[in-house]
């Protein structure tokens, strides 16, 4: 399984990645305040928090929000 964006959105997490560098957004909560994501399913969120921490932008195993702290 690749897990490699947003898809209520659509935006890849490689996007995401570059709009943070850009905009120095270090949180979801930062990122959020320049581009649309992560706002219906949720789902997304723990993989954007681990790309911002590691900057890895493509994931292929299930993250949830427990495993993700």
């Amino acid at each position: 399984m690749r897990i490699d964006r947003c898809l209520c959105f659509q935006r890849t997490f490689a996007e995401l990645k570059a709009v943070a560098a850009q905009t120095g957004a270090g949180s979801v909560e930062d990122l959020q305040r320049h581009v649309r994501f992560g706002l219906r399913c949720r789902l997304c969120l723990p993989y954007v928090r681990r790309m911002l921490q590691t900057g890895q932008t493509v994931f292929h195993e299930i993250i949830q929000e427990a495993s993700d702290s």
